[in-house]
C-alpha cells in the first residue's frame, strides 16, 4: 500500500474524535481510532449542538438520528441581576441552516450513538482501550506507536495523516512541542446533571445574580444541567462536593435526592489556543486545538466546525485530487473564528457572570437601553455580538461580500418532481459551482477558462432566481427558490457564478473577467 492509502489515523473517541471518523468514512477514507478509555464516556460534558454542527452531521446522513436524542431548541433567556428575564437570544433567522439554532443533549447518548454508526462502515478499525505512544514524522506520512494502558507491547501504524482529537491535555500536541497561549481562569463551578427534574423549557437559561451566577440547561426526558459559581472555600477543581452543598445551590429551583445526581464536580476552564495547528502529518481539532469558557456554549462546536473544515481537504488530499498544500488552509480559515470565540466567551463569562453588583447593575442598564431600539433588540435577541464564521484566508478568492461566508441552507425546488429538497441535498459532497440567473453564453465563457476540472470534482447548478421555474431538460441541474431563502442569499450574486466548498463556505463569487483569477488561486492552493 502507497503512503497516499494508509489509512487517517483519529486518536481520541471523544464527539469531536467520532465526527471526524464518521465523516472521512462517510467519504469512503479507511481510518483507525484509538481512544484510551474502554468505552464512551459516561459523564455529559458539552451539552449544546448548534445548528451549524447538525448541518455537518447531515453531511454523514447522521441529522436524523441526532435529532431523536435532542431538545430543537430556542436558544438563551437571560436575567438580570434580580432573576427577571432581560431578552431571549434566539440567534439569526430560524433554521437559516436547516436545523433548530440551539439544542440541548447528553453527551453519552451522542458519543454511543456516533460510535454505534461508525462501526456500520467498514472503512473504520477502532479500537478502545488504546492508547498512542508515539509519533513519528517521515516525507508520506507517520508511524505511531499504540498500546493497551498499563501494557508493556507496543504495535507500530503506518497512517497517511494522523488527527488529534485527544482533547485538553493532548498528547499529540506534548509529542510534538506545541504549546498553547492564552489564559487559566481560577473561579470555582459546580456541574451537576439530575434527573427527574420540572424544567421543560427548551432554551438555557443564564441568570446574572451577582451574589451566586448560575446556568439552567433543561435537557429530555427530565434531565437538566445545573451550573453555579462558588464562592471561595465552597469547593475546589476536581473534587466531588458534598450533596448537601448542591441540595442548597438547587434549592431555589427544585427539590433533589441523591439518587437524582448522574453527575456532581468542581472545574476552573481554560481560554487557549495552540500555537500552531499542524505539525508534519499531524493535526490538530477541538480542544486539542482550543479550549474555551462554557459560557457561549461553542466548545463542542467549534471542534466540530474544525472537523468539517478538514476531513473534506483529507478527502481530496488522499484522493489525489488535491496536494497537501490544501490542508494548510485548514488553520488559516479556522484559528481566527476559534480563537475569536475563545475571546468571545470569556467576555460574556464577564459581563453576564459577574459578581460585582456595580457591574451588573450597568450591564442590566445597558441592555434595557439596547432593547429599546429595533437595532439594538435586533443586536442582542439575534446574537449579532457573536463573531461571525467567515473566512478571511485560505482557499478564498476575491473581496465580494459574500465571499468567506456560509451558505444557507433553504429548501429548493428541483425538477422534474418539484419536491421541495434541502439544499445541502443538491449541493452534494464535493464542490459546487452555482450559476445565479447567468445565460448560456457565460457558462460557455467560465468552461473556455481553463478551469482545474482535471483534478476537482466541482458539481454546476443553475440557480433560478426572482420565482422563475427550473427547466426539466436543461444541461445542467437546475434549481428554484421553495421558500424565499435562496433568493435572500445569492440575491448579491445576481449574474455571477458562485464556487461553493464542501463546508458549504463560499470560496468566490466571480463575474466573466474575474474567471481566470480565481482558477489560478484554486490551483495555487489545491496542489
Amino acid at each position: 500500500m502507497t503512503a497516499a492509502r494508509l489509512p487517517v489515523l483519529v486518536v481520541g473517541g471523544g464527539p469531536v474524535g467520532l465526527t471526524a471518523a464518521n465523516l472521512l468514512a462517510a467519504r469512503g477514507v479507511p481510518l483507525i481510532l484509538v481512544e484510551r478509555n474502554a468505552a464512551t464516556s459516561d459523564e455529559a460534558k458539552a451539552i449544546s449542538l448548534d445548528d451549524e454542527s447538525l448541518r455537518t452531521l447531515q453531511t454523514a446522513g447522521l441529522a436524523d438520528k441526532i435529532l431523536e436524542i435532542v431538545v430543537p431548541g430556542t436558544g438563551t433567556r437571560y436575567y438580570d441581576r434580580k432573576g427577571r428575564p432581560l431578552f431571549h437570544a434566539r440567534g439569526p433567522q430560524p433554521y437559516r441552516l436547516g436545523f433548530p439554532f440551539k439544542n440541548q443533549f447528553a453527551q453519552p447518548e451522542l458519543e454511543q450513538l456516533l460510535l454505534d454508526e461508525l462501526k456500520s462502515h467498514p472503512e473504520a478499525d477502532i479500537r478502545f482501550a488504546t492508547e498512542l505512544v508515539t509519533v513519528n514524522d517521515h516525507p508520506d506520512g507517520a508511524t505511531a506507536t499504540i498500546r493497551a494502558p498499563g501494557a508493556t507491547n507496543t504495535q507500530a501504524l503506518q497512517a497517511s495523516w494522523v488527527l488529534a482529537c485527544d482533547g485538553g491535555r493532548s498528547t499529540l500536541r506534548e509529542l510534538h512541542g506545541i504549546g498553547m497561549t492564552g489564559a487559566s481562569h481560577q473561579e470555582v463551578w459546580l456541574v451537576a446533571d439530575t434527573t427527574g427534574d420540572h424544567h421543560d423549557q427548551r432554551y438555557g437559561m443564564h441568570h446574572g445574580t451577582p451574589g451566586r451566577p448560575t446556568v439552567i440547561v433543561p435537557g429530555r426526558g427530565g434531565r437538566c444541567r445545573y451550573e453555579f459559581l462558588l464562592r471561595p472555600g465552597e469547593g475546589e477543581k476536581g473534587v466531588r462536593p458534598g450533596f448537601e452543598t448542591l441540595r442548597g445551590l438547587v434549592a431555589p429551583y427544585r427539590p433533589l435526592t441523591e439518587d437524582q445526581v448522574e453527575r456532581c464536580t468542581a472545574y476552573t476552564f481554560n481560554a487557549v489556543v495552540a500555537d500552531r495547528w499542524r505539525a508534519g502529518h499531524t493535526l490538530l481539532l477541538g480542544d486539542a486545538a482550543h479550549m474555551m469558557p462554557p459560557f457561549a456554549g461553542q466548545g463542542l462546536n467549534s471542534g466540530i466546525r474544525d472537523a468539517a473544515n478538514l476531513v473534506w481537504k483529507i478527502d481530496d488530499v488522499w484522493h489525489g485530487r488535491a496536494g497537501d498544500r490544501l490542508l494548510d488552509t485548514y488553520e488559516a480559515e479556522r484559528r481566527p473564528h476559534a480563537t475569536a470565540m475563545v475571546r468571545y466567551s470569556e467576555r460574556l463569562g464577564d459581563i453576564v457572570m459577574t459578581t460585582d453588583p456595580r457591574r451588573a447593575l450597568l450591564r442590566d442598564a445597558a441592555a434595557r437601553a439596547l432593547l429599546r431600539t429595533p437595532p439594538g433588540r435586533r443586536y442582542l435577541t439575534e446574537m449579532r455580538f457573536r463573531p461571525p464564521a467567515r473566512h478571511q484566508a485560505g482557499l478564498v478568492a476575491g473581496a465580494h461580500a459574500l465571499t468567506g461566508t456560509q451558505l444557507p441552507q433553504p429548501r429548493v425546488l428541483v425538477p422534474p418532481s418539484l419536491h421541495p429538497r434541502w439544499f445541502d441535498q443538491v449541493l452534494g459532497p464535493s464542490y459546487a459551482l452555482l450559476g445565479v440567473n447567468v445565460p448560456e453564453a457565460a457558462w460557455r465563457h467560465f468552461e473556455n477558462t481553463g478551469w482545474p476540472d482535471d483534478r476537482l470534482d466541482i458539481k454546476r447548478i443553475d440557480v433560478l432566481l426572482d420565482d422563475r421555474l427550473p427547466p426539466a431538460n436543461a444541461a445542467r441541474e437546475a434549481i428554484a427558490d421553495a421558500d424565499g431563502r435562496l433568493d435572500d442569499a445569492l440575491a448579491a450574486a445576481r449574474n455571477r457564478f458562485v464556487l461553493v466548498k464542501p463546508d458549504r463556505y463560499i470560496a468566490a463569487v466571480m463575474g466573466p473577467d474575474d474567471i481566470p483569477a480565481v482558477a489560478n488561486t484554486l490551483r495555487q492552493k489545491t496542489s
